[in-house]
């Protein structure tokens, strides 16, 4: 269902910075070789570029050199799970979608192209990035409502032999493992000691649940809106009851705010309300990680007074959970070693790099870096490259 969203109309456009900023698009199409003169064109276009194209036809590794392909990103969307704002289809998702690819330029020096698919069915969508895949070096998919995403990029996955990352959640889960990380660090806590609180069962729940099962967190309780995720519940989605199967050692049956009894570590990125009174029951140096954009689950001055450690998804309060921290360098990285995927311990490996930027300068306010700190991408390339070699998914 698309959603009911009464936005600005033409008469509140000219005085508004950001449709001023919009005007045209964010993003062009640049050429990157002469065009002067009869010379330039018969290089770039007929007869050199048939000289070319038959090397390719004989060699398809030779487009990695001489095509954009191994530096060029897909974006896409289906505009069913957009921001905040929901279904609000293909067309009124593009300006996010030319966001990412700026994003993808600025931080990582990767050529992203937004493509935003007018079909919400999960056949179609599969069918039409596996044609489109040639054209690109890998696949950043955007905004896709769960739980169809999962399923999107797992057979993405089985089909494509490049990088498939889902941004949602895995570009927040690598940001939230980096930042819990140093929390940890700073609260003389370790993974195996360490008890969380995940509110959301979602594309970023899931994964976040995931990626920190894989870095050794297991006392982990994930939460929905009917309650504690466990294998006692008998309306779990196939995803949903993997989910309780892998955390059934310690998840118990309960509330939110049951779950939150004693717990070290409450990481929210379900949209929900958290009540004050639910935080004020978690363990002494509590951490919490309100990542709902705009409105955090429980506002971060009241989460402060309750726990040591405080994150939101907003830049005005410290220690932004900011997912462009994550998929520039994560890219960057699969794409210089010609990855086949981007594996977990990929994910892990930036999560950590991420982490180790903070080094000396750990504090309740700083366990994340910020999003313009010129360190970010290139360090998260390099691991995930180390890591991408290490687990035998590098061709370069």
């Amino acid at each position: 269902m698309v959603a009911d969203f009464s936005g600005p109309r033409s008469d509140d456009f000219l005085d508004d910075p950001a449709f001023a900023l919009h005007r045209g698009g964010k993003m062009e199409i640049a050429r990157t070789v002469p065009l002067d003169n009869a010379d330039d064109l018969s290089l770039a276009y007929t007869p050199g570029v048939a000289r070319v194209c038959e090397a390719i036809a004989s060699d398809p590794d030779v487009a990695h050199d001489y095509t954009w392909v191994p530096n060029t990103v897909a974006v896409v969307t289906d505009g069913s799970a957009v921001l905040g704002l929901g279904d609000i289809g293909p067309a009124a998702a593009m300006p996010v979608m030319e966001g990412k690819a700026v994003l993808f330029k600025q931080f990582a020096g990767v050529d992203a192209i937004p493509m935003c698919l007018d079909t919400a069915d999960t056949d179609e969508i599969v069918e039409t990035v596996s044609r489109l895949a040639p054209s690109f070096g890998g696949i950043n998919l955007e905004d896709i409502s769960a739980p169809r995403c999962f399923e999107i990029e797992n057979r993405l996955k089985e089909r494509l032999d490049i990088p498939v990352f889902h941004d949602d959640q895995h570009g927040t889960a690598v940001v939230a493992l980096a930042a819990l990380l140093n929390a940890m660090r700073l609260t003389g806590r370790t993974p195996a000691d360490t008890e969380v609180v995940i509110s959301g069962a979602g594309a970023a729940g899931v994964a976040v649940t995931r990626i920190l099962m894989r870095a050794g967190i297991r006392r982990v309780s994930v939460v929905d809106r009917q309650g504690v995720i466990s294998t006692s519940r008998s309306d779990l989605t196939p995803v949903k009851l993997r989910l309780a199967q892998d955390t059934s050692e310690w998840a118990r049956a309960g509330e939110l705010v049951d779950a939150l009894e004693g717990a070290d570590v409450f990481i929210g990125v379900s949209g929900g309300t958290v009540p004050e009174e639910a935080i004020t029951r978690m363990a002494d140096d509590a951490i919490v990680f309100a990542l709902a954009n705009p409105n955090p689950e429980v506002h971060p001055d009241i989460a402060r007074k309750h726990a040591r450690i405080v994150a939101t998804g907003r830049s005005d309060y410290p220690n932004q959970i900011n997912n462009v921290l994550a998929f520039p360098g994560i890219f960057r990285g699969a794409l210089d070693v010609r990855a086949r995927q981007i594996s977990e311990d990929m994910k892990v490996a930036a999560a950590e790099a991420l982490a180790g930027l903070v080094g000396d300068r750990l504090s309740e306010d700083y366990v994340i870096p910020g999003p313009f700190d010129e360190r970010v991408s290139r360090a998260v390339a390099d691991e995930v490259m180390a890591a991408a070699r290490r687990g035998s998914l590098a061709r370069a």
